[in-house]
């Protein structure tokens, strides 16, 4: 009996030392293998682990996705990721220390990728790339890595690092020089467009979608440069059939506009997690989702915990993109953000003021306006009138008496105003000066694209992982 407790716990032994092994830690994670189920994925899906990949990542919905070429030339979705963390808020890294993620696109050599992170794996974005650094913005070390924690990189669990990893890896060894990744602030649709669409980051986020709609189109590589402060796609050429998805996509924001769809703004306490991940937040803890997440990465913990315990702010934006309210969705998803604004107070419209009868000034003190004669000590001079708005002429009126030929009591009542007439009703007014205001023409509500820094400048294309965009003069 003794004996078979031994090897039953040996046994044990052997197999937890045989999953640790499994998972690859140590010296041993620059190999980690693509799990046997994305094998049969991409079996399912006709594609092997030698095809090139694409990665894209969606900060509002917090998923980022692998996809991959198949026999036929074109890419198909592989797997959906959901993210664990991101840091900062919508739009694109500045400079250092924002804790903002990039957006943009990026460009993965095989010099990028770190199987000795102490987030278990990782790959650098190549943050800053040419577009970044033609707006002289900062920062570095930008990566995808495990663990729960971002200070403005896209975290991910260990076990989906460790994939994502093998599987770029696995590229990059039949021959793919950079994968290319494509990180969105949101996915580029036609209600995100309308919600988004007095944001200060508007006329970039377009310029990004331009690169998302020729591969939801062609579902192939769009090849990117940069020039004149805008990223490029295909040397400006788009398809007829991506021309066509743009307008459809443009008459469909104006249609949600039309409809009613509200200008907001996304604001977060420190970004955003995906939702299956929250739920585990709430439900066990801090600590257990730590363990489960992070179980090879250096215990950092989950990072800004308290910043995930709620949605976003939603700043509700007026026609001219000031702020009309601001409310608390329960989360970033599009029917919570739109529920949140609908619950807002709705603002009263301003009463209009009654008009209270004009006091007539004294006669000493009475405006230019109605002013006819100016008096000064021992001379008295004609005072110029001013235009009238009609055409009857206007007549002086003669110098009253002096007041000391009156008597007290008529001297007395002749400063008491009366309603809707002047001091003196002997004096004829000149009529004040019409001004007519007409509305200013309305501006854009697009944002306009930042200033250019640089003219004709050119960036080799994603396959050149040695200057990969890297601005160059065009040659003339």
């Amino acid at each position: 009996m003794a004996i078979k407790q031994l090897a039953l716990v040996a046994f044990v032994a052997l197999t937890l030392a045989a999953c640790e092994e499994d998972r690859y830690r140590g010296s041993a994670r620059h190999n980690i293998p693509i799990p046997s189920a994305t094998y049969a994925l991409m079996s399912e899906k006709g594609m092997s682990k030698d095809q090139p990949i694409i990665i894209r990542s969606f900060k509002k919905e917090s998923e980022l996705e692998v996809w991959k070429r198949k026999a036929d030339g074109q890419y198909a979705l592989l797997k959906t990721y959901p993210m664990c963390r991101w840091s900062g808020q919508l739009g694109p890294k500045i400079r250092e220390g924002d804790r903002m993620a990039p957006e943009g696109f990026y460009a993965i050599a095989p010099q990028q990728m770190n199987p000795n992170s102490s987030y278990y794996v990782s790959f650098n974005m190549g943050y800053p790339n040419a577009y970044d650094r033609s707006y002289g913005r900062t920062g570095a070390h930008l990566m995808v890595h495990g663990a729960c924690s971002s200070a403005g990189c896209y975290s991910m669990t260990d076990d989906q690092i460790g994939e994502i990893y093998a599987l770029v890896r696995e590229a990059q060894n039949a021959g793919q020089r950079a994968v290319q990744m494509q990180a969105y602030p949101f996915r580029m649709t036609a209600q995100n467009l309308a919600k988004h669409r007095l944001d200060p980051n508007i006329a970039f986020w377009k310029n990004l979608k331009e690169g998302s709609d020729y591969f939801e189109v062609v579902k192939d590589e769009p090849a990117v440069s940069v020039a004149g402060g805008r990223y490029v796609f295909n040397g400006g050429q788009a398809p007829a059939a991506v021309a066509e998805k743009r307008r459809e996509d443009e008459v469909q924001v104006a249609s949600l506009v039309a409809k009613g769809t509200p200008a907001i703004k996304l604001i977060y306490d420190d970004g955003d997690q995906h939702a299956s991940f929250k739920r585990a937040l709430a439900s066990n803890g801090s600590e257990a989702l730590n363990r489960s997440a992070s179980w090879a990465s250096r215990d950092v913990g989950i990072s800004r915990e308290d910043a995930l315990a709620s949605g976003p702010r939603v700043v509700v934006l007026d026609n001219a993109g000031k702020t009309r309210t601001t409310v608390r969705a329960a989360s970033a998803d599009n029917d919570a953000v739109l529920a949140a604004v609908a619950s807002a107070p709705v603002e009263e419209p301003a009463k209009p003021v009654e008009a209270k009868p004009a006091v007539a000034p004294r006669p000493a003190e009475a405006p230019a306006a109605t002013q006819l004669a100016k008096v000064t000590p021992g001379n008295a001079q004609q005072a110029p009138v001013l235009a009238s708005a009609s055409s009857t002429p206007v007549v002086p009126a003669a110098p009253a008496a002096p007041s000391e030929d009156k008597p007290f009591l008529q001297r007395a009542l002749s400063f008491m105003p009366t309603f809707g007439g002047t001091a003196d009703q002997g004096m004829t007014t000149a009529s004040a000066p019409v001004v007519s205001v007409v509305p200013a023409q309305p501006t854009s509500t697009s944002a306009p694209l930042p200033p250019r820094r640089a003219t004709g400048l050119r960036t080799s294309s994603l396959d050149q992982s040695t200057a990969v965009y890297a601005s160059q003069p065009v040659q003339r």
